[in-house]
């Protein structure tokens, strides 16, 4: 599934985020798994993968025995990562410790972000901030990574 626009939203007092309906539209349990998984990430977003994305992600960092860097990064992404199931209202509850890893609070409005191949939630004014200073970058951006393209997975 490919996830492209941005959308406001809001964290109610349920710690719930209802999942936008053009991604919820386009979601697939056969081919995208049952389930969402979140990943709280240290510049202060909530990274949203479907569970079939998750796996395809985390199969090459879910090496056996790993030691040194690979360990520390297999016990932060298992670790802190968290399976959330959508109820039939198409919301997830967001688990309370990684919103406060990330800073976000209860009855907050914030911006779900398409990043390919998975959503990120943003504080609005952080996800305006980043806009601004990348948005006339991006041709040189583009340009420097169609030179060095990024190692397949």
């Amino acid at each position: 599934m490919l996830f492209t626009g941005h959308s406001e939203h809001t964290i109610d007092s349920k710690l719930r985020l209802a999942i936008p309906a053009k991604y919820r539209n386009k979601w697939d349990p056969a081919k995208d798994g049952s389930s969402w998984v979140s990943v709280p990430w240290p510049t202060g977003q909530i990274r949203l993968y479907t569970e079939a994305e998750y796996e395809r992600v985390s199969g090459s960092v879910g090496q056996a025995m790993p030691v040194g860097e690979a360990a520390d990064l297999q016990l932060m992404l298992f670790g802190l990562a968290e399976q959330l199931v959508m109820d039939s209202a198409g919301r997830i509850a967001l688990p309370k410790t990684q919103l406060e890893d990330t800073g976000f609070k209860p009855d907050q409005q914030v911006i779900v972000v398409g990043a390919g191949k998975h959503m990120e939630i943003w504080q609005p004014e952080a996800f305006k901030t980043i806009k601004s200073a990348t948005f006339a970058r991006i041709p040189t951006l583009l340009q420097n990574r169609l030179q060095n393209p990024p190692a397949s997975t």
